[in-house]
């Protein structure tokens, strides 16, 4: 049976702090690992008023240091923004402190507005050298060898597993060649998915890390008693959205009945293509939109995101969600 993770944002809702945010994340991560969720992810994102996981292996270090067992992670780290040297340095001091339970996602983009990359990078040019930039980080989680002059410390020697994160060809054909696990960004970006997903299964080549292509796929999940109230917390996942795409990003809005009735068509249309990966409503509902999905992509992982306002909400969702999961497990 495909597994399930959790990808958290981190989420700033409207009224709130980063502090509480990042309090929610590590209780959302609590009842993750009780409710067996694989992994947990954060994501890196800059300049956003609603995410507060910019410092990404901070945060990290804090949802592993206040759990247990469930895997801690990037989901991922927009490798570009970063020396690879560095980011072997914070990984490898996070899976010295964490052994066996740490994983570094990585991706090409930004993470922000085009302005703040600037600000970030310094050189743009930077992105172009994504595939060198992962293969030089790999090599850092390496034994050392003699005479070697530069090192990663904590690093070297580090079991970390790398993915490569996308949501276009590029990132499947990265994948691929450098036989690595593969994790596709369709909770907002679905449009190339059944193409990259083709790509990387055909072309993969096995590695010291991977023998198989193992594919992980993002997806919206609101769950919650009745498909009503599901499509209710739902709303506020769709105002950020179009918030985000009028170029107004915000705090995470609390929902709103009936929100997509009034949407012009352009609006409805947006969201339509780009929340197309998403299952909203009761636990019947999900239980069909997860089997339909799964079955449609032959997904490995399902990495679950659930960008609701109310803290106790969210929470339930995924409650729900890891019972529906369980009665599906149970019937295969």
């Amino acid at each position: 049976m495909t597994e399930l993770s959790v990808l958290d944002l981190s989420p700033i809702t409207q009224g709130s702090t980063a502090s509480q945010s990042l309090a929610n994340s590590l209780d959302l991560a609590r009842h993750a690992e009780r409710l067996g969720y694989r992994r947990y992810w954060l994501a890196e994102h800059h300049n956003m008023p609603g995410i507060a996981s910019a410092a990404t292996s901070v945060v990290i270090a804090h949802v592993a240091g206040g759990t247990k067992s469930i895997r801690v992670g990037a989901g991922g780290i927009m490798l570009p923004n970063h020396a690879p040297l560095v980011i072997a340095e914070q990984f490898g001091t996070l899976a010295a402190l964490f052994p066996g339970r740490i994983d570094l996602g990585l991706g090409r983009a930004p993470g922000t507005d085009m302005l703040t990359a600037r600000a970030l990078r310094r050189n743009l040019e930077s992105a172009d050298n994504f595939p060198q930039d992962v293969v030089e980080l790999m090599g850092y989680f390496q034994p050392a060898e003699e005479g070697q002059r530069i090192r990663a410390v904590p690093g070297e020697g580090q079991t970390v597993p790398v993915w490569i994160l996308g949501s276009s060809l590029y990132g499947a054909q990265l994948a691929a060649l450098l036989g690595l696990p593969y994790a596709f960004a369709s909770h907002f970006a679905p449009a190339e998915l059944d193409h990259a997903l083709e790509v990387y299964r055909t072309r993969f080549q096995p590695s010291a890390q991977l023998d198989k292509p193992y594919v992980m796929l993002g997806l919206n999940v609101f769950a919650a008693p009745t498909d009503a109230e599901a499509k209710l917390l739902f709303s506020s996942l769709q105002q950020a959205f179009i918030n985000l795409r009028s170029g107004r990003p915000g705090q995470l809005p609390p929902p709103v009945e009936n929100y997509d009735r009034d949407l012009d068509p352009m609006a409805k249309t947006m969201l339509a293509q780009a929340l197309s990966c998403a299952v909203v409503g009761s636990p019947e509902t999900v239980r069909q939109g997860i089997d339909a999905f799964i079955s449609r992509t032959g997904a490995d992982e399902l990495m679950v995101t659930a960008q609701c306002f109310d803290h106790a909400a969210r929470v339930r969702s995924f409650e729900i969600l890891a019972d529906v999961h369980k009665s599906m497990s149970k019937a295969a």
